[in-house]
């Protein structure tokens, strides 16, 4: 099993590695011109199953390779004659032909994915700006084609709506009336044309498009190859959605390009808790070999035990996305015996910067080694965050990425102010150190530092002591507003089913293990669920609106000022903004006083 690779246990493997040039390497320098590869050395062999339902794991369709590249042929030559030879965008759950779509439209003038559960005003710039000339979504009747409506209505110029199925003009006809042998149109050679403009960012404000050219995708697949030792015999889980760069990559067009099978696990993926509910059955059913998840993924696996499953067959699980908390990564691999690959990835460098190695020391929560072909370092800045130095091992900086994976800059120029340091390393907004033997370390976002007093706290620090209490299962600390101190530490928590410990006992506990004296949270708060993004990522932006609501009222109701409603949201301009809702006028100034010496942004309205 595995895809015959070289070993990679240190460092001197990659620089052994790349003593090949990487154009050696790679089938060819193009998305489709790898694809086509892979149907011609594996055209009987299974592509992908697609499951219906993850309750109902014998419910599935299947294509071999070369009916799924004639699909994606044929999708591409629709596309292009829809699009008008212009990128097309997609807004579709975790289907073989949201694969046929994205792969069809990166053989063109590049795919537009676009999260399904943004507004349909956000969707509508996202495909604006990616220049779209079509957008391809779901059947008439679904929640997801009356949404593609609303966001023709925001558009400021005509775009065809493309559903998969339903009447003549769905995509489902038009593809199967259109050639599959070759392409129809010629985009050109250039490895620097765009396969993908993937929205990033967008959580809040407009998000940024980042373009992954031909060679960034065919690079990227050929080195997620490598540190996963993918070969023809392995099988893929997607459970992340098909619009992350994640699932399109590192379980979509790296198996793809090595011959293994695609088990798509139901549209929703992981946000059908069917899935988690029979994720070891559905493992010994394909003999799946690895999956993606975030940490929250394996902190919810951890509730479903493996029982009598036989899951011999798993080689890996990966975890990305955001720092996996050691307390669940040390609980999943005793309690299931499958390996854990900590890596390090961005939107802005295809996918995967760093990997721990395979086949050497896995350093639980170190994000691993760079990729090969690929630099990183680390680097440390000014408060503005222009450059100084590099960083001394051991020392904390911004985590910066250069090579052939990362993108050159974004769709919307305008974006690109301060994402390059100089000599082209990409500055990644996260905080990290390497250690004497190259391994690197995240440590934090750097706008996710708490600043108390001048002091700068690293939120990982508290994370780490509330994760390893035994009731913890999900914990993020962040700074809540502070009249005095400008912020303070607090946390919040999910607790495992059946705890009982209180906030009180957290709190306690935190402080004990926490080291540094101005790091220890001054709350510990347990709630139901965290807040996550799409892609399982805790959302902390909600978590600092909450905060900034308990500090405004606390200060309210100290001043005597009760009958207000309060309530916040973040803008990209902005930033936090905390609204207070008066039933007259009367406290307006009161109010406004109040709240003066906070740093967010107060808005008043009086009824």
């Amino acid at each position: 099993m595995g895809g015959g690779f070289d070993p990679f246990r240190r460092l001197a493997d990659l620089e052994a590695i790349e003593q090949t040039p990487l154009a050696d390497r790679l089938d060819a320098p193009d998305v489709h011109g790898c694809l086509k590869t892979a149907a011609a050395r594996h055209g009987d062999r299974t592509a992908i199953i697609d499951l219906a339902d993850p309750a109902d794991p014998e419910a599935a369709r299947c294509w071999t390779y070369a009916e799924a590249f004639e699909a994606i042929m044929r999708t591409a030559n629709a596309l292009w004659a829809i699009g008008g030879g212009r990128p097309v965008a997609y807004m579709l759950p975790n289907l073989a032909e949201t694969h046929f779509t994205l792969w069809g439209a990166a053989a063109g003038a590049g795919a537009a994915p676009v999260n399904p559960m943004l507004s349909a005003e956000v969707v509508a710039e996202i495909v604006e700006a990616a220049g779209a000339g079509a957008l391809v979504t779901t059947a008439p009747g679904t929640e997801l084609y009356d949404k593609a409506q609303a966001v023709r209505r925001h558009l400021s110029s005509p775009m065809a709506i493309i559903p998969l199925s339903g009447d003549d003009d769905a995509l489902d006809a038009l593809a199967a009336s259109a050639p599959g042998e070759a392409l129809q149109f010629d985009p050109g050679a250039d490895p620097d044309r765009p396969a993908a403009y993937f929205h990033t960012g967008g959580t809040t404000g407009a998000p940024k498009l980042a373009c992954q050219t031909q060679m960034n995708q065919a690079a990227m697949s050929w080195m997620l190859r490598f540190a996963l030792d993918l070969g023809a015999d392995d099988v893929a889980l997607t459970g992340l959605p098909l619009f992350h760069a994640n699932a399109a990559h590192l379980t979509g067009l790296a198996p793809l390009t090595a011959g293994s099978t695609l088990l798509l696990a139901g549209p929703d993926g992981f946000r059908n808790k069917a899935l988690l509910a029979n994720f070891w059955r559905i493992v010994e059913r394909y003999g799946v070999t690895m999956f993606s998840g975030v940490p929250t993924i394996y902190a919810s696996l951890l509730d479903h035990p493996v029982g009598e499953a036989d899951v011999s067959s798993l080689r890996y699980g990966v975890v990305g996305a955001a720092p996996m908390p050691v307390s669940v990564f040390k609980a999943f691999e005793e309690r299931t015996g499958i390996t854990i690959l900590e890596l390090y990835g961005m939107t802005e460098s295809t996918c995967v910067s760093t990997c721990n190695p395979r086949d050497g020391e896995r350093r639980v929560g170190s994000i691993g080694l760079r990729m090969p072909y690929h630099d990183v370092k680390v680097a440390v800045v000014d408060e503005a965050g222009a450059f100084e130095r590099d960083a001394e091992p051991g020392e904390t900086g911004v985590l910066a990425l250069k090579g052939v994976t990362v993108i050159s800059g974004y769709k919307q120029a305008e974006r690109n102010a301060g994402l390059f340091l100089p000599d082209g390393w990409l500055n990644s907004g996260d905080l990290a150190r390497q250690d004497a033997d190259g391994y690197f370390w995240l440590t934090g976002r750097a706008k996710d530092l708490i600043i108390r007093g001048g002091h700068n706290i690293d939120p990982g620090m508290i994370e780490d002591a509330l994760h390893a209490h035994p009731d913890v299962e999900l914990a993020a600390a962040i700074g809540q507003p502070d009249a005095y101190a400008g912020e303070v530490p607090v946390a919040y928590v999910v607790l495992r089913d059946g705890a009982t410990v209180d906030e009180a006992a957290l709190l306690e506990h935190a402080r004990a293990h926490v080291a540094e004296r101005p790091a220890a949270p001054k709350a510990v708060r347990v709630i139901e669920t965290m807040p996550v993004t799409a892609v399982g990522k805790i959302f902390k932006p909600a978590l600092r609106e909450d905060a900034a609501i308990r500090a405004a009222r606390a200060v309210l109701e100290n001043a005597g000022i009760r009958d207000v409603e309060l309530s916040a949201h973040t803008e990209k301009a902005r930033g936090l903004v905390v609204t207070a809702r008066l039933p007259d006028k009367e406290n307006e100034r009161a109010v406004s006083d109040a709240l003066a010496e906070f740093s967010f942004q107060v808005e008043i309205a009086a009824d």
